[in-house]
C-alpha cells in the first residue's frame, strides 16, 4: 500500500492504496465520487475526464499514486453553492446532452479547451473534443453549448 494525499474538489483525502489502483476507481469507490463515469477503462471514450492539476486527463489512464500532492476537479466540484457554471448551463441549454454519460468528460474537455481558448471556432472545439466520444447525440449540440459558453452566437 501507498500512502498519498490529493485534494479533489477543495477537500483534501490521505489513503492507503494499491498502487495499481486507477484514479477513477480511487474517485468512485475509495471516495463515493460518482459523477465521473467509467466509460471504457482504455483511455478512447473520455467519458472519465477530470482535471489534474488543471489540466484535462482521461483518470482511467492515470495512477491514484500519480495524483500524490495533486488537485484533482471532477465535473461534481464544479457547481458552487448549487449554481452551475456557464458551461454546465450551456450543455443544458442547447441540449449538448442525451443519455449525459458522456456529458462530465465533455464538459471537463471543453473546460479545457476554453481555458486555452476562450473563443473557439467550432472546428476547434471538435478538434478538441475529438478523444471524447459520444453514442448518441451526433455532437452538434455539444458544439453548440461549447460556442455558446464561450459567449458567441450559436448558429442555428
Amino acid at each position: 500500500m501507498t500512502h498519498i494525499s490529493v485534494n479533489v474538489d477543495g477537500t483534501t483525502y490521505e489513503d492507503e492504496v494499491e498502487p495499481r489502483l486507477l484514479l477513477i476507481h480511487y474517485l468512485r469507490d475509495h471516495l463515493g465520487l460518482t459523477g465521473t463515469p467509467i466509460g471504457c477503462d482504455t483511455s478512447n471514450c473520455g467519458a472519465c475526464t477530470v482535471e489534474l492539476d488543471g489540466e484535462s486527463v482521461k483518470s482511467c489512464s492515470v495512477l491514484a499514486v500519480q495524483a500524490d500532492g495533486s488537485e484533482v476537479t471532477t465535473v461534481q466540484g464544479l457547481a458552487q453553492d448549487g449554481e452551475w457554471t456557464g458551461l454546465q448551463k450551456a450543455f443544458h441549454e442547447q441540449h449538448g446532452l442525451q443519455c449525459g454519460y458522456c456529458t462530465p468528460g465533455m464538459i471537463m474537455a471543453a473546460r479545457d479547451l476554453l481555458r486555452e481558448n476562450p473563443h473557439p471556432s467550432s472546428d476547434d472545439v471538435r478538434q478538441a473534443l475529438e478523444g471524447n466520444l459520444c453514442r448518441c447525440t451526433g455532437y452538434q449540440n455539444i458544439v453548440r453549448a461549447v460556442l455558446a459558453a464561450s459567449g458567441q452566437e450559436v448558429p442555428a
